[in-house]
């Protein structure tokens, strides 16, 4: 009975010992898109926009805006981009943040998604098991794509490739 009193006690105290690591944006953190390739109307897009890193891999979205003119005709209604960040690795000695990025904006029917790698730099604060990980510069480079049904006219399928860059103001 002592032994059992004993490996619960550990247990309690074990599970208390789970690590904590959170990761975010520095304060202000502004990504800026420039988008290169793609034909007619679902070409030239530009955009900038804010979003939080959440624990699970996921992206909450924040402000967005298209920097090109046009582009509001491929995407006709209010767009709600929806993102993730997977395969994340904050590695202690260098201070490298590597993951995998991916941002899609859907609207009335038509998509951009953008995929690559995230490469940045981040500081840490906090003790082993319980800190804070904040990106403090990053970078994505890959590939975007753009689906649509051709609504409006000129709005078709087509890919092309795209640099985000994150700035802090």
């Amino acid at each position: 009975m002592k032994a059992v009193a004993i490996l619960m006690a550990a247990a309690l105290l074990l599970n208390g010992c789970s690590n904590s690591t959170t990761v975010q944006e520095a304060p202000g953190a502004i990504w800026q898109a420039q988008l290169l390739g793609g034909k007619g109307q679902a070409s030239g897009f530009s955009f900038v926009t804010q979003f939080s890193f959440n624990g699970n891999g996921s992206l909450t979205p924040g402000p967005f805006q298209f920097l090109t003119n046009d582009s509001g005709s491929c995407f006709p209604l209010v767009v709600v981009p929806v993102g993730s960040l997977t395969n994340f690795n904050f590695d202690q000695s260098t201070l490298a943040v590597t993951g995998t990025f991916t941002y899609t904006i859907p609207s009335g029917g038509n998509t951009l998604m953008l995929t690559g790698p995230l490469v940045g730099v981040a500081s840490e604060t906090g003790q082993t098991g319980s800190n804070t990980i904040t990106l403090t510069s990053g970078s994505v480079t890959g590939d975007w794509t753009f689906t649509g049904g051709g609504t409006p006219t000129g709005c078709s399928d087509t890919t092309g490739s795209f640099t985000m860059t994150m700035s802090t103001t």
